[in-house]
């Protein structure tokens, strides 16, 4: 008696299985160059400007006599908290790990300088306010502490509107 003929292309399948999870996922998707050619762009100088003046805003926060706990405690926690993560993200991008994150990695980047931009805004008004009420108080206005709220403003504002163009860049790698 003959054998029935095969299939060749049934025989394949059947002896490659395939990898569910290689198929489920979609490869990375990253605009930005990785390494240290993301200091070459305009979104790596931007991500570097909101880490040093990030810090500095926390620095000058921290070193001031606090006048309105409530108000300056938000200023810190956002401060402390976007320094940290543009410090990660900046370091994802560095050392390529980014690459290996099967991820929507140009979403993400417009979706946590959204977030970041709105906490920060909110940042630079409460500590805005907080200055100017410290700008009432006749004592307050020729001391230190005074000048210290002063520059936190101002870093404040050079944070939020790095946050504020780096939203923008990262719409338009997003559209594309």
């Amino acid at each position: 008696m003959s054998e029935p003929a095969a299939n060749p292309a049934a025989a394949n399948a059947a002896a490659a299985p395939v990898d569910p999870a290689a198929t489920s996922f979609p490869t990375a998707t990253i605009s930005l160059p990785l390494g240290l050619d993301v200091f070459r762009t305009y979104s790596g100088v931007l991500i570097c400007i909101e880490i040093v003046f990030g810090g500095l805003v926390w620095i000058l926060v921290a070193s001031s006599n606090v006048p309105v706990p409530l108000l300056q405690g938000w200023v810190m926690f956002v401060s402390v908290t976007t320094f940290f993560l543009s410090s990660a993200y900046l370091a994802l991008l560095v050392t390529g790990l980014a690459e290996r994150i099967n991820t929507d990695w140009n979403f993400l980047d417009l979706f946590y300088h959204f977030i970041a931009l709105l906490f920060y805004f909110a940042a630079f008004v409460l500590e805005a306010a907080t200055t100017a009420l410290a700008d009432q108080n006749v004592i307050l206005r020729t001391s230190k502490q005074y000048r210290i709220n002063v520059a936190a403003t101002i870093f404040a504002f050079v944070v939020t509107l790095s946050y504020g163009c780096s939203l923008v860049m990262g719409f338009k790698r997003w559209m594309k």
